[in-house]
C-alpha cells in the first residue's frame, strides 16, 4: 500500500495550439512514457474525426496509439478503476460537459492529459478548451511555424469557403499563419482578392 506521501493524486494537463504545431505529437509523447512506467491508460478521441484512422490517435506526422472514439465526453467515465492516465486528443470537438468530466478523472486520482486547438479558424477560443485550461494544473501552448514568414504561428487559418466551425482537413484546408500574416489574410479574403 502506498505511504500518504506517495498516494495517486489527480490533474489535468492541456497541450493547445494551433493546426500543425505538434499537439497530438506531445500528446502520444506523454501517454508513451506513462506506458514505458506501466502505467494503466486510456485515450479517447472524437468519433467524428476519422481523418487518419477510425480507432487510433494519429499525429500529422504519423505517429499513432489506438485510442477509444466516442460521442459524448461522459463515456470517459466508463474508464476502469485502475486506469491511471487519460489521454483525450482533439477536445475543442467535445461538448462542455467535457470539462466537468475531465474535473471528475482527475478528482478520481486520474491523471488527465487533454490536446486540442486551443482557437477556431475566426481566432475565436474553441469549444471547452477554455475552461479546461482555466482548471487545468498544466497548460502547454505550443507553435507551429508560419507558412508565410517563418514565425512562431498561432492561428489556424482556413483556406476554404465554408463558414461551418468544424471542417475537417489537413494543409489542403489549413494552414498555421502568425497573428500577422493572418489579419493580412482576413483583409485580403474581406476584400475579395
Amino acid at each position: 500500500m502506498l505511504s500518504d506521501y506517495h498516494k495517486k493524486t489527480g490533474c489535468i494537463e492541456v497541450v493547445c495550439g494551433s493546426m500543425f504545431s505538434g499537439k497530438t505529437e506531445e500528446l502520444i509523447r506523454r501517454l508513451r512514457r506513462a506506458q514505458f512506467a506501466n502505467q494503466k491508460i486510456e485515450i479517447f478521441k472524437p468519433a467524428l474525426d476519422k481523418r487518419y484512422s477510425d480507432v487510433e490517435v494519429v499525429s500529422h506526422d504519423f505517429h499513432k496509439i489506438t485510442s477509444r472514439p466516442i460521442a459524448d465526453a461522459a463515456e470517459m467515465l466508463e474508464v476502469a478503476p485502475d486506469v491511471e492516465v487519460v489521454g483525450v486528443d482533439e477536445a475543442q470537438f467535445f461538448g462542455s460537459n467535457l470539462v466537468d468530466v475531465c474535473q471528475a478523472l482527475a478528482d478520481r486520482g486520474v491523471r488527465v492529459i487533454v490536446a486540442g486547438l486551443d482557437t477556431d479558424y475566426l481566432g475565436k477560443p474553441f469549444g471547452p478548451m477554455p475552461q479546461l485550461m482555466a482548471v487545468a494544473e498544466d497548460v502547454q501552448k505550443v507553435h507551429a511555424i508560419c507558412v508565410k514568414c517563418g514565425n512562431l504561428a498561432n492561428h489556424s487559418h482556413r483556406l476554404s469557403k465554408s463558414r461551418d466551425l468544424v471542417v475537417l482537413g489537413e494543409k489542403d484546408i489549413y494552414e498555421p499563419l502568425c497573428r500577422a500574416c493572418y489579419n493580412k489574410a482576413l483583409k485580403e479574403e474581406a476584400a475579395g482578392k
